[in-house]
């Protein structure tokens, strides 16, 4: 018998309260009702209950538009069963209440990484945080490096992860990671700028991998620990489809050893299933193979083109299983 809670759709007044908003300087509203209305699977009906019930938009051209954001965060908490988060979300966790053995073994990943750089207008030379796998029993083959260029690039590589059951033996980094997981932040999907002001995402009552594995690292580096968030793809989402920004903790554990705690991975599936707590551990001092880290430490962009354009670097990430 399944351990899956069966949920009733709540009214979408409810939802919107059952969450937090982005705050304006951190919302982009780029996302018009149409879409508002299929990623939520409802009608203009429910698009007014929404903004009735404090939903922030902005008009353009006469028309409604919505931070993405906040769109996957009343689809992910609305219960129905039917929206587009809820149905990524399943899909994207579908492994965690599986046996965790195949995520240990080796996985060879096609990656490709666009990078733009907006008004931009001169050729000068690109910086990219490449995969960092070798230190986990990982390899990179067939990289090609982006090249000075004007406005845009492009990073790719055949990867290899792997993974290894090294949990965590500390029982101070254990303790400090039990309180986190039990202090009942809700995890939602926050801009990656935002992310970073964690104090403002924990005082939201809501929290995300980044602004996470910032505040863990910070209490692991008090506790006297050597501790860093790092950032990463989350690989094979959506075919590849989908550049979700991941972070987790790397921390030298009592044994010398270099731990990731992926917290974040932990609250997602915790929410999934009763079934998932192998995969919940796996995440406390493990590494498995659909994650790839990075050299960006947890707060920094992935990319950076040394020219005189005022606006950070666009990432898109296309990770996909090689054939």
């Amino acid at each position: 018998m399944s351990d899956r809670v069966v949920e009733t759709a709540k009214p979408w007044a409810e939802v919107a309260r059952s969450i937090e908003f982005v705050p304006t300087r951190y919302a982009v509203r780029d996302q018009p009702e149409s879409v508002a209305r299929e990623m939520l699977r409802c009608d203009s009906t429910g698009i007014d209950e929404l903004v009735d019930a404090g939903l922030p938009y902005e008009l353009k051209s006469g028309v409604r538009h919505f931070d993405p954001n906040d769109l996957y965060n009343l689809g992910m908490y609305s219960k129905s069963s039917r929206t587009q988060p809820e149905l990524t979300f399943r899909m994207l966790f579908r492994f965690a209440d599986r046996p965790v053995d195949p995520l240990l073994k080796p996985k060879t990943w096609a990656m490709r990484v666009r990078l733009e750089c907006p008004e931009c207008t001169e050729v000068a030379p690109w910086r990219f945080e490449a995969p960092d796998v070798v230190r986990f029993g990982g390899r990179v083959d067939d990289a090609v490096a982006p090249e000075a260029s004007t406005g845009s690039a492009e990073f790719s590589a055949t990867v290899t992860t792997t993974g290894a059951r090294t949990p965590l033996v500390s029982t101070e980094l254990r303790r400090l990671t039990r309180d986190y997981l039990d202090a009942g932040y809700r995890w939602q999907m926050v801009p990656v700028a935002m992310q970073a002001d964690y104090e403002l995402v924990h005082s939201l009552g809501a929290t995300s991998c980044i602004a996470a594995s910032l505040f863990l690292a910070e209490q692991f580096r008090a506790a006297g620990y050597r501790a860093e968030a790092k950032r990463g793809w989350f690989c094979g989402v959506l075919g590849g489809a989908l550049d979700l920004p991941h972070a987790c903790v790397e921390v030298i554990d009592d044994d010398g050893a270099v731990k990731t705690v992926d917290i974040a991975k932990a609250q997602l599936a915790a929410r999934l299933s009763a079934n998932t707590a192998q995969f919940q551990e796996l995440c406390l001092g493990s590494i498995y193979n659909k994650v790839i880290p990075s050299t960006a430490s947890g707060n920094a962009p992935f990319g950076y083109h040394d020219c005189a354009s005022p606006k950070a670097v666009q990432v898109y990430s296309d990770i996909r299983p090689a054939r």
